[in-house]
């Protein structure tokens, strides 16, 4: 299941805001009352969505948040920008190879 504040964000964005601020804009509230977080202020130019228009975001969100932990286990096995320019320098077909395979291996949705 998608983050609240990840379905707000396709939320906004299909609406036209693609800048959230989550400090300011939008604020999120956890009562730990067992029903999870709610929005507790909406500070946006735009009409605060409904839980079932956030519902309807829960397949993008769970892409978008799936992608990124793919972009977090890519940039760890790429290694840094200096090992991998050195590697270039080096050998550029053997870090071609290497990158293609840690992008096969990490697959986006």
């Amino acid at each position: 299941m998608a983050q609240l504040s990840t379905k707000i964000k396709s939320y906004c964005e299909a609406n036209g805001v693609s800048n959230v601020d989550f400090t300011k804009d939008v604020m999120l509230q956890d009562d730990s009352d067992g029903q999870g977080a709610y929005i507790a202020e909406w500070n946006l130019d735009i009409a605060q969505p409904t839980d079932e228009q956030l519902a309807s975001y829960e397949t993008a969100a769970n892409t978008v948040e799936a992608n990124a932990q793919v972009d977090a286990t890519r940039r760890q096995a790429y290694g840094s920008w200096n090992d991998q320019l050195d590697e270039i320098y080096h050998d550029i077909d053997a870090w071609k190879a290497r990158i293609q395979g840690i992008k096969t291996n990490n697959p986006k949705s």
